[in-house]
């Protein structure tokens, strides 16, 4: 009793008034000291007990294999003179919980212990870490050979081993075979699904299972983070609503990937007045809110987030540099890359690509390559997100066969190189060649994204493909399941214009289903005036004026069109109200060499 609740003082002096000492009361004793975490003290009284037995080896080794102290547990166990299998599962648990699971799959196999569940659930937990696949289908073997009950445990640690090992037809059908998965098994095919570039699948079974299952916030961050895949922000949404139901809205890793799906989706907004209601931050959190800011160009923000920040890591480091790319600010990219040198923090993948985007943004090719020189180094030149950049930088300074080089001869195991080298056809205005390449995408098994279909979208607008451009929006839709975002619309409407389908393009935008402003009617306005289309541009002016009062080019087209039409007296009523609105045409600039 006293040595259950810990008053281990008093467990000692009853213990030492004993006259006769049996296993229970050494064993009691033993086990007091060690749940009070006096483990010498353990060890000191399992050292003088006269006889030992089962319990008392599964006692310390336990004990010390819980507390990490793995090479004194060991040592115990080794020295056992009749080895059990309730002891050898407490060092295997104690050496997955501590991160050696390798050491745990060596011990199982030396041993060849005859197993029971309980062994066959926690070598299966080693082999889903390693993404040993055919460790893991050996047990299975054992296992169905043996004759050994499959409960729903050791069902739910299959589905994990066959998820993280990528063979997703059999995770889905041992997750079949449990009555009622539980949300460790459900998070596990979720997360493997995404894992293998399976967003969709990820969706649908959340939808099938989420009334079988408590939703945990393991399962709702993998849910959440397959949104952000598809660019599925209402869904998103959706999973910020059952945060809240659930009470899981205040847990750090949701609320950090809600941060995320916002900002990547195009609500950066929403995860503004989301971290505004977050009550408990951390570094994760911090380091969200750091991406969320530089999203919507708040890079004063970013900044303040940043120095709240007591002990950076590289991931702080790295959103910082990253941002700064991704905002156009070279300079600051380079000197914080500068200061993560200085302080000895180790160059990683992201960094690096962060700085070579920066050097493309500015087309220094000499710089960019000292960049790469840098990964080489590390060895990290064969990296997919530092050979994508890579591919950025060249395609961005007009050598693209150089690019196209780098891009076949590197490991392509998601859509990133591929958007990379198809909007860098797109930039360089070669539409066909960036067609061509997303039909070889599809071939090769890659799923494109949004943004996938932004760059090769974006070809078809510098080309004028028409006819390629709404295929490839209708196919978005109809065959990925994309719901396409307010950029591809705007891509659309103005491929459309350009090629002189405007009224095409006027039905698009008044179907779209965001708030229309004025940079799409700019485009409908150009198209007219390159085509001769008055009547429609006219309605295009009077948009772009209502809507942004202060554009000048709208003013100055819609008198043009005004007095091309001979219309003289509406052309100067037009000028009249520029005036009157203290509306003034932008001066254009020019060079002088002196």
């Amino acid at each position: 009793m006293y040595s259950r609740s810990g008053k281990m003082g008093i467990a000692r002096n009853l213990f030492d008034e004993m006259p006769d000492r049996n296993y229970f009361s050494w064993n009691t004793m033993i086990e007091g000291y060690m749940n009070s975490g006096e483990k010498g003290t353990s060890l000191r009284f399992f050292d003088m007990m006269p006889e030992r037995d089962g319990y008392s080896w599964n006692v310390v080794v336990s004990g010390f294999a819980k507390a990490g102290e793995l090479s004194v547990a060991r040592r115990l166990f080794n020295a056992m003179p009749e080895k059990d299998v309730v002891t050898l599962n407490s060092l295997l648990h104690g050496y997955i919980l501590n991160g050696y699971a390798e050491e745990a799959l060596r011990l199982f196999k030396e041993l060849n212990f005859s197993a029971d569940a309980i062994t066959l659930t926690t070598v299966l937990k080693a082999c889903a870490e390693l993404e040993a696949l055919k460790c893991g289908k050996q047990i299975h073997a054992q296992i169905l050979i043996g004759g050994v009950e499959c409960d729903s445990k050791m069902n739910s640690s299959l589905v994990n081993v066959y998820a993280k090992c990528g063979d997703l037809r059999m995770a889905s059908y041992m997750l079949e075979q449990i009555r009622e998965p539980d949300d460790h098994s459900l998070s596990a095919l979720i997360s493997g699904y995404i894992a293998n570039n399976m967003k969709m699948e990820a969706l649908v079974l959340f939808n099938e299972m989420r009334n079988e299952t408590r939703e945990d916030s393991r399962t709702l961050a993998a849910v959440i983070n397959a949104c952000i895949g598809l660019g599925f922000l209402e869904t998103g949404k959706q999973m910020h609503c059952h945060a809240c139901k659930f009470g899981l809205i205040d847990d750090i890793v949701v609320a950090s990937t809600l941060l995320d799906m916002y900002s990547k989706c195009g609500s950066p907004m929403e995860a503004c007045k989301l971290f505004s209601e977050v009550e408990s931050y951390d570094t994760i959190l911090l380091n969200s809110m750091i991406k969320v800011y530089f999203s919507c160009g708040r890079i004063d923000d970013a900044k303040r987030v940043f120095e709240r920040i007591e002990n950076k890591s590289l991931i702080s480091w790295n959103s910082m540099t990253n941002g700064f790319s991704q905002n156009g600010c070279t300079v600051e990219t380079l000197e914080y890359f500068h200061q993560m040198h200085k302080l000895d923090l180790p160059t990683d993948e992201v960094s690096l690509s962060s700085v070579i985007s920066a050097c493309a943004s500015i087309s220094s090719l000499e710089l960019g390559e000292q960049v790469f020189a840098r990964a080489t180094i590390v060895g990290l030149d064969s990296d997919q997100v530092v050979s994508s950049s890579l591919i950025d930088l060249y395609c961005k300074c007009g050598f693209v066969e150089h690019g196209r080089r780098v891009f076949d001869t590197m490991v392509k195991s998601d859509e990133v190189p591929w958007n990379s080298m198809i909007s860098g056809y797109a930039t360089n205005g070669q539409g066909f060649e960036a067609i061509d390449l997303f039909k070889k995408m599809s071939v090769a098994g890659i799923r494109p994204t949004q943004i996938t279909f932004m760059v090769v979208l974006t070809a078809c607008n510098y080309c004028g493909l028409v006819e390629e451009g709404r295929k490839l929006f209708e196919s978005m839709k109809v065959d990925h399941g994309f719901v396409p975002d307010k950029e591809h619309f705007s891509c659309m409407v103005d491929l459309l214009a350009r090629a002189g389908y405007v009224e095409e393009a006027i039905n698009l935008v008044e179907e779209m289903p965001f708030d229309v402003d004025g940079s799409m009617w700019s485009s409908i306005l150009r198209g007219c005036v390159a085509n001769g289309y008055k009547a429609m541009g006219k309605k295009a002016a009077e948009k772009i004026i209502e809507l942004e009062p202060e554009n000048s080019v709208a003013y100055v087209q819609l008198s043009a069109i005004f007095a091309t039409s001979g219309d003289w007296e509406s052309s100067a009523l037009v000028r009249k109200l520029m005036r009157e609105n203290n509306v003034t045409k932008n001066p254009g600039s020019s060079w002088t060499d002196c």
